[in-house]
């Protein structure tokens, strides 16, 4: 299943791209449990396969199921309701897979082709930091570039959305844990986050997470490793590596994350950007206005924003 969230006439709603169209998640299973009878329908629906990816994925591999066979039916009785169950893909804005999760973990120093690039040596535990739910952005947004900064960088990232609780999870589980895949580009401000040792301010600045094009489900896409990714800046391949590159795959890192904390569904994991940022090149070269960021990785699809300048981040 490709999850996504999706905007239609000011409403955003939890949906699945099916080849060019966009299931209504909620009132697919709303117009189901109806068809069979079901008194409370839209409680259940609520409670079940709720109206947003969020509590979507707190409900977990049930959830993903009766969704499942709510599109189904939505598909083969796409009249049989009151609200409309099925949009022409274009008719809609699609929004990032995940709204507001709980935890953006980030996962530096993770590509070994980067770590080299960087000068480093290969760590022996994860480097974690973090994002947060201000940076997130749709497929079809542009990436804000603010005037505080001229060094405006890219990072493809393969991203795991985790899909049940997990506290104290083993490497042999964990895949289990996971909701599924997506895309993210973890945008950063480089002397903003070089200015302190702590690189937090550099990765958080409003709109610095695009994700998308929608969330593979793991059901679907079963083995994270050896997964190709390619980013390119207006069509020129800049990063291009695999992800049987990681230092700390999948697996390692739901083991390690969930040994410090406890790993909420809808919690987004961003395991690390390969070789070839910007900061990197020789001589660096970073993201301006009207810049295309394309990030292919198989399986999962296409995510492509445009840089757009914008004005300084408003007081309030």
């Amino acid at each position: 299943m490709k999850l996504i969230n999706f905007t239609k006439d000011g409403h955003t709603r939890a949906g699945a791209i099916v080849e060019n169209q966009v299931i209504d998640l909620n009132y697919a299973y709303q117009a189901q449990l109806k068809a069979e009878g079901k008194y409370r329908y839209e409680q259940i629906a609520a409670a079940f396969v709720p109206n947003n990816t969020d509590e979507l994925y707190q409900g977990g591999k049930e959830s993903i199921a009766l969704a499942n066979g709510a599109i189904e039916f939505a598909l083969a009785n796409p009249d049989s309701f009151d609200k409309k169950l099925v949009h022409e893909l274009s008719d809609v804005k699609v929004e990032a897979p995940v709204i507001k999760p709980g935890k953006i973990i980030c996962v530096g120093h993770n590509f070994r082709k980067h770590i080299q690039e960087m000068g480093r040596e290969i760590p022996s535990n994860p480097v974690i930091f973090a994002k947060f739910a201000n940076t997130i952005l749709g497929p079809q947004d542009d990436i804000p570039f603010y005037p505080i900064s001229d060094q405006l960088d890219y990072e493809a990232e393969f991203t795991f959305v985790v899909g049940k609780q997990a506290r104290n999870v083993s490497e042999e589980d964990a895949l289990d844990y996971v909701a599924g895949y997506t895309i993210t580009n973890d945008v950063t401000y480089r002397d903003i986050q070089r200015r302190t040792l702590q690189w937090l301010q550099g990765k958080t600045v409003d709109g610095s997470a695009p994700m998308g094009p929608y969330l593979v489900t793991s059901d679907e896409l079963t083995n994270p490793s050896g997964l190709s990714m390619v980013l390119k800046v207006n069509g020129e391949v800049r990063q291009d590596t695999n992800t049987e590159d990681l230092v700390f795959s999948v697996p390692k890192l739901v083991a390690f994350l969930s040994n410090l904390m406890t790993l909420e569904p809808g919690d987004v994991v961003l395991t690390g950007t390969p070789g070839g940022v910007g900061v990197a090149m020789d001589p660096p070269t970073f993201l301006k206005d009207g810049d295309v960021v394309t990030i292919e990785i198989d399986q999962i699809g296409v995510l492509e924003n445009k840089v757009r300048a914008t004005e300084a981040v408003p007081v309030r």
